[in-house]
């Protein structure tokens, strides 16, 4: 079984905002990771994290740790049951944030951008919808294993990804949910980036790249340093990384 040797994370309102939407989730008991965006505005977007991260926890630890348990939405034979149980975890959490936003105008509507992995001997499975993006760093090359569900795909300017970083898939958005499955086979030295869209679409993925091979046994200077690059130019949006250590 791959072990989590250490771990970094940080979320912050960003340079501009007053509230932060978004939320960073460590469970090393159940080896659930988690970055939630919130959306919705102020006293919306942050408590829709919250909701959302609660509910994504409690329904997985129930169908993780009980095989033998009903999956209320799905199951696929191609996912471990972990894989399973975290893709039931955030079709729950759709439909709880929908209940939470019924004959509610949209102005006061809530919701997120989530992407979540969970860890079962050496597979890690990685769920997303929205806007967030998860990268893998091996023995330095840096891939793009999740890119987000964004309007980021109408841009042909990399420049100007950031004008487009609007989701297109994320709970309670929709009546549908959209989202994408990745399984990773961990090896021993690989880092894990998971990042909301306050960080990457303001950098490059070779200046990415770059930040962690500068510091890539401290988890906490690679986050500051995409932070403050991203801030550099210009981010106007909350802020959050984690970055997994394996």
């Amino acid at each position: 079984m791959i072990e989590l040797k250490s771990y970094g994370m940080q979320t912050h309102q960003g340079p501009y905002l007053n509230i932060n939407e978004d939320l960073v989730e460590v469970d090393l008991v159940n080896n659930l990771f988690m970055v939630i965006d919130g959306f919705g505005g102020s006293n919306v977007g942050d408590r829709a994290s919250m909701i959302v991260r609660d509910a994504v926890k409690r329904s997985y630890t129930k169908i993780a740790n009980d095989p033998d348990s009903t999956l209320p939405f799905y199951f696929s034979h191609k996912y471990l049951i972990e894989g399973n149980a975290l893709i039931n975890a955030i079709n729950l959490a759709h439909k709880n944030m929908n209940k939470e936003n019924e004959n509610k105008s949209l102005d006061i509507r809530g919701g997120a951008s989530v992407i979540c992995g969970a860890l079962a001997e050496n597979i890690l499975t990685i769920v997303s919808t929205g806007n967030c993006q998860a990268y893998l760093y091996r023995k330095g090359h840096l891939t793009l294993e999740l890119e987000s569900d964004s309007l980021k795909s109408l841009s042909r300017d990399r420049l100007s990804h950031f004008l487009h970083s609007a989701p297109m898939s994320g709970i309670g958005l929709f009546e549908d949910l959209q989202y994408q499955v990745k399984e990773l086979k961990i090896t021993s030295g690989d880092l894990i980036l998971l990042m909301s869209d306050g960080v990457y679409t303001r950098l490059e993925d070779g200046e990415i790249k770059y930040i962690i091979d500068q510091h890539q046994h401290s988890e906490l200077e690679v986050i500051n340093d995409l932070f403050k690059l991203a801030n550099e130019r210009g981010n106007l949006d909350n802020q959050t990384a984690l970055l997994l250590h394996f």
